[in-house]
């Protein structure tokens, strides 16, 4: 099971060091559960040096596609292999909304960060029109095969894949553990690499999500800021039988 915390744009360096000191005292070491947390740019090297000989991983939000170039504002696998980051989200629902990422420019991203080494969660996931019109699977299918077309059989086991219907980031609505059964199961039918579910994940409803046979583990947003609710979420994956 893996549990992974998408920190967006909050938390200081300061606020990160404190955090991950205090998360890696309760969940390091959990026994059937890998955590993982994807504080901002400026907070990766705290966040490094605080889990630095822990379980728990950091990983980046983002990453451009090239190692070098006249890129303003943008940031490069290798550095961020570089500070010891050993893995990035791609292609979040935030960023094909807001930043204009698309299924092209998500596979370029995943090309560069398994040439530096890293290992990439890959997020896909329908809109609530989309899914209003019956268009689930088919949205699922394109975005899935532009993945699977940017990752050679031989890397995909540096490769996960994040189910998050767009209609659930944010809103405080969550597919029921039904709905991201099917979604689940339809994605490894096109995939066999795990797949995590992401939207509005809470301590109340996790475990009757990860519960569901297809689902790997959880994208967890607002509540991985709270060390105590995100805690509860990674201490119910572990009591989740493999």
């Amino acid at each position: 099971m893996l549990i992974v915390g998408n920190w967006k744009m909050f938390k200081t360096g300061l606020e990160t060091a404190s955090f991950c000191t205090e998360l890696a005292r309760r969940v390091d070491g959990l026994d059937g559960v890998d955590v993982v947390v994807c504080p901002a740019y400026t907070s990766l090297d705290e966040a490094v040096d605080a889990l630095g000989g822990t379980s728990i991983a950091v990983y980046a939000q983002n990453a451009h596609w090239d190692a070098e170039g006249a890129y303003t504002g943008e940031v490069s696998a290798p550095m961020l292999a570089e500070l010891g980051v050993t893995g990035s989200l791609v292609a979040h629902s935030e960023r094909r909304q807001l930043f204009a990422e698309t299924d092209e420019s998500a596979a370029r991203r995943i090309d560069g960060l398994l040439g530096a080494g890293l290992s990439v969660i890959a997020c896909v996931g329908e809109t609530e029109r989309e899914r209003d019109e019956g268009r689930t699977e088919e949205v699922l299918e394109r975005q899935v095969s532009a993945i699977a077309a940017a990752v050679p059989p031989e890397e995909r086991g540096r490769l996960v894949i994040a189910y998050e219907p767009v209609w659930a980031i944010g809103t405080g609505a969550t597919a029921s553990p039904d709905q991201a059964q099917s979604a689940h199961a339809f994605i490894h039918r096109l995939l066999q690499v795990p797949v995590l579910y992401g939207g509005s994940v809470k301590p109340d409803n996790a475990r009757a999500l990860l519960e569901q046979g297809d689902v790997d583990g959880a994208l967890v947003g607002g509540a991985s800021l709270d060390v105590e609710s995100f805690g509860l979420i990674c201490e119910t994956a572990a009591r989740i039988p493999s």
